[in-house]
């Protein structure tokens, strides 16, 4: 057998199969900008709202709001990581991590203060939900804003 011969052609193979990789430089659709805002918004003012005509003490209404908050840069944080991280612009480990735990314990301290708080399953279900719409939408907003930028810089560069 010749063994030249298979190897050979199973590395022409190889080269064929390869796909070239893509870049895309398309700046997000203001539909698609306007919509990440639009979830934002309902989000948090919806979270807000309901914290305002809950009938719990303020300390409560408090520790919900800063759990809020918590959420939101704890997210934006971790985006701008990874996203860091796929550009190859230094991130310390430490600050990675950090902001994955912080996510992580952002969430679980809703859930903590969910499900031990004196409310209706469905009030439960509405700060969940609202929680989540805010936390997934200031990622897309965070993503749009750094994508805008990113690519506005490389057409100004190109402008040069």
């Amino acid at each position: 057998m010749n063994y030249q011969t298979t190897v050979s052609l199973k590395e022409d193979e190889n080269v064929k199969t390869k796909k070239k990789k893509t870049t895309y430089n398309q700046k997000p659709t203001p539909a698609f900008i306007g919509a990440s805002w639009t979830a934002l918004f309902i989000g948090m003012i919806s979270y807000c709202v309901g914290l305002w005509n809950a009938s719990m003490e303020l300390n409560e209404k408090g520790y919900y709001f800063t759990v809020l908050l918590f959420g939101l840069f704890s997210v934006i944080s971790v985006q701008k990581a990874v996203r860091d991280k796929l550009e190859n612009i230094q991130v310390t480990d430490m600050y990675y991590g950090i902001s994955w735990f912080t996510t992580i314990v952002s969430i679980v301290l809703l859930v903590i203060g969910l499900w031990n708080a004196d409310l209706e399953l469905s009030e439960k279900g509405f700060y969940g939900m609202a929680f989540t719409l805010s936390l997934f939408a200031a990622i897309a907003v965070q993503k749009n804003t750094r994508d805008v930028a990113y690519i506005d810089s490389k057409r100004e560069a190109k402008k040069d």
